[in-house]
């Protein structure tokens, strides 16, 4: 015969005793017909089984005095693991009349069969073994199988209905003796095997209903969560839908405002480029007439040109963005902020490529001024020209300052433009009657930049044309620099040349003092008198005959009579100037060239 396990005996036994404590307690009850009191024999026999099952294997802790074996340590980790339980740990501290932790784990246990949640604390405990192993020892009933078979016969407590008073009973002293005469079968037990299956079945509808109560309360819970999110968002909804509608309204009469802006810049940029070309025509009638300085004025032309492609270029984006404006209504905020960062990224980069052409052409400038200076500076009339250097770059700081003033009446047109926007916003009701005769209108100016989109290719072949040509001009710096060493032995020929032209400019200067001198005693004689107004002078105080775009006029500073390009022949050499400059016939002061009466 095999011996068997005493440890395995004492749990087979110990859960065969929960077994017939449970099923007593749950027929018993059920036929009481009501709630159970402390009192009831069958469930001080339950509590006395419950105190064996969790005492069976606990491991003998030493205190201070003497040995401590209590159930009320493992019992007290069920408020760690299982949040809920905190409310019946708090109130077994707070009983007045217990002073051990057996009393404690009595009471803790009778609080959660009232609120049937036994089987649930007890399952927490007995899944996290690594914590019991710490009260336990390893063959001990909650370490093995036989603890999950309880906790799983304590569920059918939750049958049962308990009103117990744990706070006037002494719980400290009682001694836990389980009644075995309670178990034994009898006659009577024999005869209610029927009644005892009809218990079962009504037991189990009553679980059944339990059940279905559990989750018809949790869907309904579900179902008002899902109520409350679903009123948010519609709240939330309409209220986007009304800033949506808002918004979109906004947009319409910023598209209209828009463009209303853009045919008025429109007309204003074509009157604009008209006025440039007629300029341009009469400007290149007048420079073939001109020996001197044809070079310089090509370049100024080719520069307002540039200025008004880029000006054209503008308009053209803007035009695009505009008509997109129509079908994008509702992206129409995110378009205008990124166009505007594109128009601002422009700019930029046309005033980076404006200061690079000048910075190449500032280094092309300065290259030659170093060949010049490094092949005369063995000579002495470095010095004089140097002091011509000198007046050159005074002449640039005046054109920089020119230059400056520009941009300041740039700034100064673009806060008219906005003063003009603001006004163009109290008059968008009446320009949205406009609007059809506008849209027309776009159509026409379709049509022009079409045809500026060719002249701008043809532009561009010329800036690629002038490309070629600064290369070619750095392929001959490099060739001037090699070309030093030969050119210096003909330099020394050249010095004794401009020895003798320095000697006869500087007779020309000294006449061209003497008649200054005189230009300014008849400017002090002349200072009282008034200007011309431009409509009223339409014909020239010599020749007598109209102004034109060939006839140019040219107004003077003192005496104030205008006259034409043809008679005003009168020339004077300034060393401050490349360009000689014409003078008054009658007073001998500076002429100022001014637009003919029919020229904007």
């Amino acid at each position: 015969m095999a011996v068997k396990d005493p440890t395995a005996v004492e749990r087979a036994n110990l859960l065969n005793m929960a077994k017939l404590s449970i099923k007593g307690l749950i027929e018993s009850a059920l036929s009481f017909g009501r709630t159970l009191d402390s009192d009831y024999p069958p469930l001080q026999q339950f509590f006395v089984v419950m105190e064996h099952c969790l005492k069976h294997g606990l491991k003998v802790r030493k205190s201070f005095l003497s040995y401590n074996k209590t159930i009320w340590g493992p019992l007290e980790l069920v408020e760690k693991l299982y949040p809920e339980a905190e409310e019946i740990a708090a109130s077994v501290r707070d009983l007045p009349g217990l002073k051990t932790p057996l009393g404690r784990a009595r009471a803790w246990l009778r609080l959660a069969l009232m609120q049937k949640k036994m089987a649930d604390y007890l399952r927490c405990l007995i899944i996290q073994r690594d914590l019991l192993s710490e009260f336990y020892e390893y063959h001990a009933l909650m370490m093995e199988e036989e603890g999950a078979v309880i906790v799983g016969l304590l569920v059918g407590l939750n049958v049962i209905d308990a009103n117990l008073c744990v706070k006037g009973e002494d719980l400290d002293s009682q001694v836990g003796v389980i009644d075995f005469s309670m178990y034994l079968k009898s006659d009577d037990d024999i005869g209610g095997k029927e009644r005892n299956v009809q218990i079962a079945a009504i037991l189990d509808q009553k679980n059944y209903v339990e059940e279905l109560n559990r989750q018809l309360n949790s869907t309904v819970s579900s179902l008002h969560a899902r109520v409350d999110s679903l009123e948010k968002s519609n709240t939330k909804l309409i209220e986007e839908l009304a800033i949506a509608k808002n918004n979109i309204i906004k947009l319409q009469e910023e598209n209209h405002q828009l463009r209303s802006e853009n045919t008025l810049i429109l007309m204003k940029t074509q009157h604009h480029l008209e006025a440039t070309k007629v300029d341009v025509e009469a400007e290149l009638q007048t420079y073939k007439h001109s020996r001197q300085g044809l070079d310089e004025m090509y370049n100024e032309a080719r520069r307002q040109l540039r200025e008004e492609s880029q000006l054209r270029q503008d308009m053209e984006n803007e035009l695009v963005v505009q008509v997109s404006m129509k079908h994008e209504i509702e992206l129409a905020m995110k378009l205008l902020e990124k166009d505007i960062h594109e128009k601002q990224d422009t700019l930029i980069g046309l005033r980076q490529q404006l200061d690079e052409v000048k910075a190449i052409n500032m280094e092309m400038y300065q290259k030659l001024q170093v060949s010049e200076d490094a092949m005369k500076e063995k000579n002495e009339i470095i010095g004089r020209l140097e002091d011509k250097t000198n007046q050159i770059n005074a002449t640039m700081k005046q054109l920089e300052q020119r230059l400056q003033q520009a941009e300041k009446a740039q700034t100064e047109a673009e806060a008219e433009d906005e003063k003009l926007k603001q006004e163009y916003v109290n008059k968008s009701e009446s320009l949205q009657k406009e609007f059809s005769q506008k849209e027309k209108q776009l159509l026409q100016l379709e049509t022009d930049l079409k045809i500026e989109k060719e002249w701008r290719q043809t532009l561009e072949d010329d800036l690629q044309k002038e490309k070629e040509t600064v290369s070619q001009l750095r392929i001959e710096t490099q060739e001037i620099i090699n070309l030093k060493k030969e050119k210096n032995k003909q330099l020394k020929r050249i010095c004794q040349d401009q020895e003798a032209a320095l000697q006869e400019l500087a007779s020309k200067l000294s006449e061209s003092k003497l008649k200054i001198e005189d230009i300014k005693e008849a400017n002090k004689a002349l200072q009282g008198q008034v200007w011309l107004k431009d409509k009223e002078a339409t014909h020239c105080k010599l020749c007598e005959k109209e102004f034109s775009l060939s006839k140019r006029k040219h107004h003077c500073r003192n005496c104030g009579e205008i006259f034409c390009n043809a008679c005003s022949d009168n020339e004077l050499p300034l060393p401050s100037s490349p360009k000689p400059v014409r003078v008054c016939d009658s007073c001998h002061a500076i002429l100022i060239q001014r637009c003919s009466s029919n020229v904007p």
